[in-house]
C-alpha cells in the first residue's frame, strides 16, 4: 500500500482513545503529524510514542478528538486557527476512508448513527456479518477507534457507529449503507439546536445505495421523506411499505416473518425491536440471507450497560442500564417493566425526567443521585412518584433491594437518564460501580445468618 497521506501536513489534537492511534497510524501512511493535548499526561505519553508535539499552527488537514468543539463560543484555539489557514477538520472515519480507498479496496462502509440504540444496531449488525462468514471491522464510537482498523479486502465491510460529534466533520467519506435509527435532543450546546444536531447525523446518509430510517419518531420520518434516494423503513410498531417492522413479537417485512424476537433474550421492547429491524435491513444489503439473520437475532448477547443482567436476588432482577444518559433512552428501558424500582441521576441533560412522566405509573419508587437528584425529587412527587435522595450508588443499592421487597417490584434498574460526570469519568464506570456493589449486596445476603 501506498502512503496515502504522503507529503500532507496534518495536525492532530486530542491524544486520547481516538487520537493517539490516529497519530501514531497517519505518521505510518506518510503525513507530517503535529499533535498536541491540553492535558500533560497525554501529551508525556505521545512523547514516548516519538510523535512531534506542539500547539500547530501550520497545516494542511486538522483532526480533532471528537469531544472538543470546532466551532461556536467554545471552539478550540487549534481549531480556529485551522478556520484561519482553510484547513479542513475531520475526523478519524474520513481519514480513515481516504486510506481504504487510496489503497484500491473497495470494502463497503457501514454507517450507524442516531440520539439512542445505535452501540445495540453497531453490535448486532457485527453479530450477524460474523455468523454470515463476514470480514468485518466494527468499531468508531463504539470499540475500536477507527485508525485503529485494518485496511480490508474488497470482500470487507467496516461496520461503524457514528456520533454527531464525528458526523459533523466527514467530507469525502460516504457509506455505502447507512442508518438513522431516531432523534430526540441531545449535544444542542454543541450543535445550537435540533436543527443543526440533524444535520450533524443526517450527513451519514449522504449517498447511501441502501438508507435505514426509523419511522417510530417524526424527526427521523420527516428526514426520510426529504431523502434522496433509497430508503428502507424500519419501526418496532408499524407496519412500513417497502421496508422491516415488528408486529408483536414477529420481526417481518412484506415477504413474511423473519424471527420471532420471544426468543431474542437480549432485546427486549419496542426500541430493540426497531433495534433489531435496522440490523437485520441493513444485513440484508450486504447479502446476508433471512436464515443466518434470523438464527443470529436470537443468539446475539447484548452490551454492557445496557439492560445488562447483573445479579438477581429472592426473584430481584438487577438490571444496569448506565447507558441511558438522557431521558429517551430511559423511556426505552422503563417501557420494559411493569412495576419497578428505579435509580436515576447524574447529570441532567435539558428536559429532565418530564418527558418520562407516561412511565411514572411503573416507578415503585425512585432512588435518586447525583447532581439531579433534588430536581428530579421535585418533578416526581409532582407526580405523585414516592422517591428517596440517596445521594450516591452505595446508598441506593441496598436501598434498591430493600423497596423492590417491600413493594413487590420485579426489578431494580439503574437508568440514570444523566450523564455521569458528576461522580464517575464515564458510563462504563458508573455501570461497572453499580455491577459491583451488586454483587457484593448479593454475596452478603448469601452469608448465614
Amino acid at each position: 500500500m501506498r502512503a496515502p497521506f504522503a507529503g500532507t501536513r496534518i495536525a492532530v489534537l486530542g491524544l486520547g482513545r481516538a487520537g493517539l492511534p490516529a497519530a501514531l497510524r497517519l505518521r505510518e501512511w506518510g503525513a507530517e503529524v503535529i499533535a498536541w493535548d491540553d492535558g500533560e499526561a497525554a501529551r508525556a505519553q505521545a512523547a514516548e510514542a516519538g510523535l512531534r508535539l506542539e500547539r500547530p499552527a501550520d497545516f494542511d488537514l486538522l483532526m480533532i478528538s471528537p469531544g472538543i468543539p470546532h466551532r461556536g463560543p467554545k471552539a478550540h484555539p487549534v481549531a480556529l486557527r485551522a478556520a484561519e489557514i482553510g484547513a479542513p477538520v475531520l475526523c478519524d472515519v474520513e481519514f480513515l476512508y481516504r486510506a481504504v480507498r487510496a489503497a484500491g479496496s473497495r470494502a463497503r462502509f457501514v454507517g450507524i448513527t442516531g440520539t439512542n440504540g445505535k452501540s445495540t444496531t453497531t453490535a448486532l449488525l457485527d453479530h450477524i456479518a460474523r455468523r454470515a462468514g463476514m470480514v468485518v471491522s466494527t468499531g468508531g464510537n463504539l470499540g475500536p477507534a477507527a485508525l485503529d482498523m485494518p485496511i480490508l479486502p474488497d470482500d470487507g465491510a467496516y461496520i461503524l457507529e457514528m456520533s454527531s460529534y464525528s458526523a459533523e466533520r466527514l467530507d469525502q467519506a460516504r457509506f455505502d449503507l447507512g442508518a438513522l435509527l431516531n432523534l430526540s435532543p441531545d449535544h444542542l450546546d454543541r450543535h445550537g439546536d435540533m436543527a443543526g444536531y440533524a444535520a450533524a447525523k443526517a450527513r451519514v446518509m449522504l449517498g447511501n445505495d441502501v438508507a435505514v430510517f426509523g419511522m417510530d419518531d417524526a424527526g427521523t420520518r420527516g428526514l426520510a421523506t426529504e431523502h434522496r434516494g433509497r430508503v428502507v423503513p424500519v419501526s418496532g410498531t408499524a407496519p412500513q411499505t417497502g421496508g422491516i417492522w415488528a408486529e408483536g413479537v414477529s420481526l417481518r417485512d412484506e415477504r413474511g416473518v423473519i424471527a420471532d424476537l420471544s426468543g431474542a433474550i437480549a432485546l427486549p421492547g419496542i426500541h430493540n425491536a426497531q433495534n433489531a429491524a435496522a440490523a437485520t435491513a441493513l444485513a440484508f444489503g450486504l447479502g446476508i440471507s433471512r436464515e443466518v439473520v434470523a438464527r443470529a437475532l436470537l443468539t446475539y448477547p447484548g452490551l454492557p450497560h445496557r439492560q445488562e443482567r447483573v445479579g438477581e436476588l429472592d426473584g430481584i432482577a438487577f438490571l444496569n442500564d448506565s447507558k441511558a444518559t438522557n431521558a429517551d433512552s430511559a423511556a426505552y428501558a422503563l417501557a420494559c417493566h411493569e412495576r419497578v424500582v428505579w435509580i436515576a441521576g447524574g447529570v441532567p441533560k435539558a428536559g429532565g425526567i418530564v418527558p418520562l412522566a407516561p412511565y411514572f405509573p411503573r416507578i415503585a419508587e425512585a432512588l435518586l443521585i447525583g447532581q439531579a437528584a433534588e430536581e428530579f425529587a421535585a418533578t416526581l412527587a409532582a407526580h405523585g412518584v414516592p422517591n428517596r435522595i440517596l445521594g450516591t450508588l452505595e446508598a441506593a443499592v441496598p436501598a434498591a433491594l430493600e423497596a423492590a421487597r417491600r413493594t413487590g417490584s420485579g426489578a431494580v434498574l439503574l437508568s440514570p437518564a444523566c450523564a455521569s460526570f458528576d461522580q464517575f469519568r464515564s458510563f462504563e464506570a458508573r455501570g461497572d460501580a453499580f455491577r459491583t456493589l451488586v454483587a457484593d449486596l448479593v454475596n452478603r445476603e448469601a452469608e448465614p445468618a
